[in-house]
């Protein structure tokens, strides 16, 4: 953290402007040397950039942030100049030969981290942001980086605070006539804390649909559409499509946006009991798919009906997936497409009834309005926040069951640490590294 570090900061390729990022105490003896004088702080200035011998590399603009005003925290330099990529390599290897080393992937934001500019989940926020795969996404991480998540999470560890501090004041005076562990007063906070961080594990789960999507599995017996509504679903002929039952032998992915929401929709092998021994592992690929997803899309032939071979399909299935019957080919049922008592009816062939397919996709991914996720979040967050609702769902046990503060207390102690993990409050260097690995260099 002691070093000047440099990188490209934009993307390879040619382009208009290309800009060099420095960041570090070196920044002041390598704009000298290689502008000519330290810019002004917050102004952009035309300057020559110049080789060891004095010949110019390039010429452009040059952007001088004096520590702490800064995005690192530390002295910023950026050197916005021509953007081919002989110019740039150019001007980054003169940076480092003036005293600086090259940036490890998202070193700049974990400088930033370090020095109190952004908490982590913040940090996260700013990857989240560049990778957004639809402007709800986008807007999502927006939120999150301008602290709106974290702001959250730390109105719930502020309230486990004053709880666990009434629970240490209430084990401190075991002699008073009034038993404060006894009454109500410590169980409604309690209940009231859970009901808070429940509310922010369901916005969280919305935001975390809306920044790493998610996978829907298309399962069921062979021909029953499946492949047909994978092509209404992405708006392609990316699946073959024929009357022969068990021409999908593989799982077969695409990508695709439903209501501001990434989706990868996987088409599977129908499932049936065969002797043929491709179509049989195609059959073991299509379970084992749905182990991985976050729902699953059954498909039942709505001119068949719901028969006993799509009941033994949905039996080899992993019985803690959410599952939306989907009876399609109702332009050969005759029956109306919309809601039924256990899924949707619609027609993959003519499109009837694939909007309404697209608002309950909308809703497993926990909002049927993308605007509802408030802010981007990350499965990480969820696993944080479940730990803390354990934890409190624990302590009321013994609260309850045996009357007892201490445990109580500690139970606290570990949901409030968990929550702190959300926001970099409490972490391992081995959590950092796999987080800001992830992120582009110069960034």
């Amino acid at each position: 953290m002691n070093d000047t570090i440099a990188a490209i900061a934009t993307p390879p390729g040619r382009g208009g402007v290309g800009i060099v990022r420095i960041s570090g105490d070196a920044v002041c003896d390598i704009a000298p040397a290689l502008l000519g004088n330290l810019p002004k702080p917050r102004f952009a200035t035309l300057a020559k950039f110049t080789a060891a011998d004095g010949t110019p590399i390039d010429q452009g603009l040059a952007l001088y942030f004096a520590a702490p005003a800064s995005y690192t925290g530390e002295h910023v330099l950026e050197l916005h100049g021509h953007g081919g990529p002989v110019v740039l390599d150019q001007l980054l290897a003169r940076v480092l030969q003036l005293g600086a080393r090259p940036a490890q992937p998202g070193e700049f934001t974990e400088r930033a981290f370090h020095n109190g500019k952004l908490d982590l989940s913040q940090a996260e926020a700013v990857a989240d942001l560049i990778d957004a795969g639809s402007q709800a996404a986008a807007r999502a991480a927006n939120r999150s980086l301008s602290g709106e998540f974290a702001a959250r999470i730390q109105a719930l560890v502020e309230q486990i605070t004053q709880l666990r501090v009434y629970v240490e004041a209430a084990m401190d005076f075991p002699d008073e006539d009034i038993d404060f562990l006894a009454d109500d007063t410590v169980l409604n906070r309690v209940d009231a804390l859970a009901e808070a961080v429940a509310a922010v594990q369901t916005e969280a789960g919305r935001g975390r649909a809306l920044t790493e999507g998610l996978t829907l599995v298309l399962a069921g017996r062979p021909n029953t559409g499946k492949s047909s509504l994978l092509n209404r679903l992405a708006g392609t002929e990316a699946a073959i499509v024929t009357d022969i039952a068990g021409t999908t032998r593989d799982s077969l992915r695409e990508h695709i946006v439903v209501r501001g929401i990434p989706i990868t929709v996987v088409d599977t092998a129908g499932i049936r009991d065969t002797d043929d021994a491709v179509e049989r592992i195609g059959v073991q690929r299509a379970r084992d798919q749905a182990g991985g997803a976050d729902a699953v899309l059954l498909v039942v032939d709505d001119s068949e009906g719901y028969t006993a071979d799509d009941a033994a399909a949905l039996a080899g299935l992993p019985a803690s997936l959410p599952v939306l019957c989907l009876y399609n080919k109702s332009d050969l049922s005759g029956a109306a497409v919309g809601t039924t008592d256990d899924g949707l009816r619609l027609s993959a062939k003519t499109g009837d009834g694939v909007e309404a397919l697209e608002l309950a996709i909308a809703e497993l991914a926990g909002a049927s309005d993308a605007e509802h996720g408030r802010f981007s979040a990350r499965r990480r967050h969820l696993d944080a926040i479940a730990a803390a609702v354990a934890a409190i769902h624990r302590g009321r046990e013994q609260l309850v069951d045996a009357q007892s503060g201490e445990l109580l207390a500690e139970e606290l102690r570990l949901a409030q640490d968990a929550l702190g993990r959300i926001t970099g409050a409490v972490h391992s260097d081995d959590l950092l590294g796999e987080i800001f690995s992830s992120f582009c260099i110069g960034k």
